[in-house]
């Protein structure tokens, strides 16, 4: 299966953080699963560490990397499919996040009530 991490949970399993419930968890630790980092994600803990909203050490490119994760490229056809969504939420992070599940065939692995709330892409609840 392959797995696109949200943000929230890509910081939480590179900072060892309890907030990951056991399920997910698994499924990221399972060696049968493709575990992905959307280049969105790079992007928006990079915006949140110049903002100083959050503490990530080292670089977030280099612990994909560390973690045995792959990266995901954002495409153009991600970038319209994002904006086309049939969706108000006006998180660009999260809507490009949805698109690339979407269009990738991927399970998004998240915690955020209103993706949840939203049903768009396959998810495996990591709250």
């Amino acid at each position: 299966m392959n797995l696109l991490l949200d943000t929230h949970v890509f910081i939480w399993w590179d900072q060892f953080n309890p907030a990951l419930n056991p399920v997910a968890r698994a499924a990221i630790e399972d060696p049968q699963n493709n575990i992905f980092v959307s280049a969105a994600s790079v992007w928006e803990i990079a915006i949140k560490q110049q903002h100083g909203k959050l503490r990530f050490s080292g670089s977030s490119a280099a612990a994909i990397a560390a973690n045995g994760f792959f990266e995901l490229p954002m495409l153009a056809a991600d970038a319209e499919q994002a904006g086309g969504l049939p969706w108000t939420h006006a998180d660009p992070f999260d809507r490009m996040l949805v698109a690339q599940a979407m269009a990738h065939d991927m399970v998004l692995v998240t915690a955020d009530e209103t993706i949840r709330a939203a049903g768009l892409a396959a998810q495996l609840w990591a709250g």
